[in-house]
């Protein structure tokens, strides 16, 4: 384990922290900083995959009922997943796995590994057995807001079909995200954030081949039972190659067995279980809002297309950013209380707070500009020339907000979780749902067909998120003290490099609209002014900060 350095970040201004002990491998603070660049960019590589795989869905299946039920259906098992743990996983067995190395080295490690592993499977194999009793259940949701009753009727028929097919996915995803936190858990990044690039190419080959068979923007009563078939089972095959790499990277760095089922036997084991039994919330209800979210999309031909989308570039850019970070400073965040050593955990987090905002507020003002300039790059094929462009440009601009809001919170409980703390993820997760839920079901009162009601249910996606990193960033700044919380110095420079790359911004969405003749022309006037606006930022942030060494 790479020991906390405690001399890298200043203590709120931009002078230096308290000085590395003796013997705790201080590394000039390179560790959060170059782990965080390993998650992102491999990171980059599944998260580009991941929104290709939408321009390919909405390019190939077009703005239809038919790509409302598949955008949704496909995704039904990892919010189910998220039932069971979802993105705590990660956040609550890589401290458990660290604490039992400490106490008894890695075969100790693997002990607990293989035991929450069984305990989760005992579950996943369970909720299997419900999701496949309840397809029908599921398959009205995904069709009751189609008005035509014959064409309602065949999309709870498909529906529930892809349904059956895509259900079984949900022990594969426990295992997969079991492989990555037991890689992080050994500071092992790479493997973890590259992996579900071959996820999306396995859907996107799946996709791809479907249209070749069947073709383009096929309407829902015309959707053939063999294509639903390929694409179900396609989905199906491209989540196990991912799982098989991330068994692969759990393996490598020696936690890897058989799936043990005497958790009640392990103390440490269980008391892992019982962190994730009482983080069901923080883990769950994002993923309830999002199937709300998209199930009032469907009312829309080809709204839950344009929902995912939003969805796809939130998180693509949140994981370039301060996501990235929060999964790079865990390992070192758990470290830190291991030690009890207040003034290291407070430099990690001063450090990563600093990382997360350089990251993430440039992003949040090239795509606050280019939301709509983006838009039309990434609607192809059938898509291309719907009435969806103007309402998903609005609401991408609405994702550069999110995106950082996002990304902040959940470092934020990166680090409450590697304090013990979960009370108040559990807090925040049920506000922002019901954040959320009421104002997506707000969206009921506007056009049934309209695309500001895609823009409203975005709309509560970031209202959601401001609420939630409200009150996990506010419970850390209490937790934190008497330690400084942010390092003004690099919280100055960044905001002056984001003042600096705006007119860079607004010159490339006049430049757009100028000389974009096409789509091509369109991309390279995006990445030009990009690399531009990001050169710029760069450099007054080189002016004006120096990280402390």
């Amino acid at each position: 384990m790479t020991a906390i350095n405690a001399a890298n970040t200043g203590t709120g201004e931009s002078g230096p922290d308290p000085v590395a002990k003796p013997g705790d491998g201080a590394d000039d603070g390179q560790a959060t900083a170059r782990n965080s660049a390993t998650v992102a960019i491999w990171t980059l590589l599944s998260r580009a995959t991941g929104l290709i795989r939408v321009v390919i869905i909405g390019a190939v299946l077009g703005a239809t009922f038919f790509t409302n039920q598949f955008q949704t259906a496909v995704i039904v098992p990892n919010i189910v997943f998220s039932l069971v743990a979802g993105p705590v996983l990660s956040m609550v067995v890589v401290p458990g796995v660290i604490k039992a190395i400490d106490k008894g080295g890695l075969e100790r490690g693997r002990e607990v590994f293989t035991r929450v592993m069984g305990w989760l499977l005992t579950l996943a194999f369970g909720a299997v057995v419900i999701l496949m009793l309840a397809a029908p259940l599921l398959g009205w949701t995904l069709s009751f807001a189609i008005e035509d009753p014959v064409e309602r009727a065949r999309g709870l028929r498909l529906s529930t079909l892809l349904l059956w097919l895509v259900i079984p996915q949900l022990p594969i995803y426990c295992l997969a995200h079991l492989g990555v936190a037991a890689q992080r858990a050994k500071n092992k990044f790479a493997l973890s954030s590259a992996a579900p690039a071959m996820e999306n190419i396995g859907l996107i080959v799946a996709v791809v081949i479907a249209g070749c068979i069947w073709g383009a923007g096929i309407p829902l009563s015309k959707v053939p039972i063999g294509m639903v078939v390929l694409l179900g089972l396609g989905s199906t095959a491209a989540v196990a190659i991912h799982a098989g790499l991330q068994l692969f990277g759990a393996a490598r760095v020696g936690l890897l067995s058989w799936p043990s089922f005497r958790w009640r036997t392990d103390e440490d084991a269980k008391e892992v279980t019982r962190t994730l039994r009482r983080s069901v919330g923080v883990a769950s209800l994002p993923g309830l809002s999002m199937y709300l979210l998209l199930a009032l999309a469907g009312s829309v031909p080809g709204g839950a297309w344009v929902v995912q989308m939003s969805y796809s570039v939130l998180y693509a850019l949140s994981y370039l950013s301060a996501r990235a970070v929060g999964m790079a400073a865990l390992p070192e965040l758990a470290e830190a209380m291991r030690r009890h050593d207040p003034a290291a955990f407070g430099v990690v987090w001063r450090r990563g707070l600093a990382y997360a905002l350089i990251a993430g507020v440039p992003l949040m003002v090239m795509l606050g500009v280019l939301g709509h300039p983006t838009a039309d790059i990434l609607a192809d094929g059938a898509m291309r020339h719907s009435s969806l462009l103007v309402p998903m440009g609005v609401c991408l601009s609405l994702v550069a907000v999110a995106q950082l809001v996002t990304g902040l919170s959940d470092l934020s409980n990166q680090a409450l979780y590697a304090r013990d703390e979960d009370r108040m993820p559990r807090i925040a997760s049920r506000v922002t749902l019901l954040v959320t839920v009421a104002l997506a079901a707000a969206s009921l009162l506007g056009p049934a067909h309209s695309g500001i009601r895609l823009i409203w249910l975005v709309g509560a996606i970031l209202a959601g998120e401001v609420v939630s990193a409200v009150l996990v960033l506010g419970r850390m700044r209490s937790a934190i003290r008497p330690e400084a919380f942010v390092d003004r110095g690099a919280l100055r420079a960044t905001l002056s490099g984001a003042v600096a790359m705006a007119p860079v911004s607004v010159l490339t969405w006049w430049a757009y609209q100028r000389f974009a003749e096409n789509q091509l022309t369109g991309l390279g006037v995006l990445c030009a002014g990009g690399v531009i606006a990001v050169g710029v930022y760069g450099l007054v942030l080189k002016k004006l900060w120096k990280p402390a060494r």
